[in-house]
């Protein structure tokens, strides 16, 4: 299962890319091992729109999938910049490649976020599942 050592992960599945960049701007979408473990996507319901603010660790959509729905959590608090409409209407798109196409929103951040595992950290996780 692929875990980019790039990218920050969330308890919840999710990835945030970008954290050290210079804009503040991260994305966020959910992780391999999640949309595996969904089967495959057929509906995201995602509540914040482009300006609305979200909260680390806070309900901000819903997943669902062939097997069942679960909720999205955002990783991080801030102001979202921008939604991935290509995965609202084709969320397969999501299953396909999770860690490209398939992001979810953009946030620009408003703290650091502080309790994101690493690569390893997630690998770890996800092995315990």
């Amino acid at each position: 299962m692929s875990v980019p050592e790039e990218l920050r992960y969330s308890e919840e599945h999710e990835w945030v890319a970008g954290l050290d960049g210079e804009s503040g701007i991260v994305t966020v979408g959910i992780t391999a091992h999640a949309a595996d473990a969904l089967g495959e996507i057929v509906f995201l319901e995602l509540q914040p729109a482009e300006g609305d603010t979200v909260e680390a660790g806070e309900s901000c959509g819903e997943v669902e999938s062939t097997k069942s729905v679960s909720e999205l959590y955002s990783p991080v608090t801030g102001e979202v910049t921008a939604v991935n409409a290509a995965v609202i209407d084709e969320p397969k798109v999501i299953n396909d490649d999770p860690y490209g196409e398939g992001w979810i929103f953009k946030v620009r951040i408003a703290d650091e976020p502080g309790d994101l595992l690493d690569a390893t950290a997630y690998s770890k996780l996800i092995e315990e599942d």
